[in-house]
């Protein structure tokens, strides 16, 4: 749900992607609290009381921020769940890892954002927009899960919501651990090449498989 209005809507593109742009930096680089909306505005060259008829409010805009990002994450995990033609799960998530990287290579102020609304108790709505992100994820995962589970690929006797909230853990982990380096934990993945990134995605992925994997079903295959 879009938190600006169509004076903001009707806006050429590409002013509103500066605006968006600059509250983006605003909020990645300052947190909530200490973002400035009249920092903002100075480096737009715009009147403050423009930036509130669009959103109304500072936190209307961060609102619009967070809808915005939801919204573009959602594409790329999309287009990575359907890249395997034989519908392969695991295959699923391991491109979903991938696509988690490139996404941050692509909006890195929007996960830095995301960072700060994780670790930061005191920002604002943080459990509204935690909770958020979390449904969101839930609801990519599902389709996976239950697709997986029908063909065979998952363990028939998987709990569904608690194998959905162990990929959501795994991915959200290994997209932080590529971002944040005390949060790699040794293993290497802290602003790795690319080819390592796609060695590790498939070493997470082989593990997982070996543990939600239908083994019944491996050996009838094999």
């Amino acid at each position: 749900m879009s938190h600006s209005n169509t004076t903001f809507d009707n806006l050429p593109d590409e002013k509103q992607q500066r605006i968006i742009d600059e509250a983006t930096r605003e909020f990645a680089e300052y947190g909530y609290h200490q973002a400035s909306v009249n920092r903002i505005v100075t480096r737009l060259g715009i009147a403050k009381g423009s930036l509130f008829k669009y959103f109304g409010t500072k936190q209307g805009l961060f609102e619009h921020l967070f809808d915005r990002a939801v919204a573009q994450f959602k594409g790329p995990l999309k287009a990575a769940r359907g890249a395997s033609p034989d519908r392969d799960v695991f295959r699923g998530i391991e491109q979903s890892l991938l696509a988690g990287v490139n996404f941050i290579e692509s909006h890195p102020m929007i996960y830095r954002i995301y960072l700060k609304m994780l670790f930061q108790e005191n920002f604002p709505m943080r459990e509204k927009f935690l909770t958020e992100v979390r449904k969101a994820s839930a609801k990519y995962l599902r389709p996976m899960v239950e697709q997986g589970i029908a063909s065979g690929q998952l363990r028939p006797d998987l709990d569904t919501d608690m194998a959905i909230h162990l990929l959501d853990s795994v991915m959200d982990r290994f997209l932080q651990s590529w971002s944040v380096p005390h949060l790699d934990g040794g293993i290497g993945l802290y602003q790795a090449s690319r080819e390592d990134v796609i060695n590790k995605a498939a070493a997470v992925t082989d593990m997982l498989r070996c543990g939600l994997g239908n083994t019944a079903s491996a050996g009838d295959k094999a």
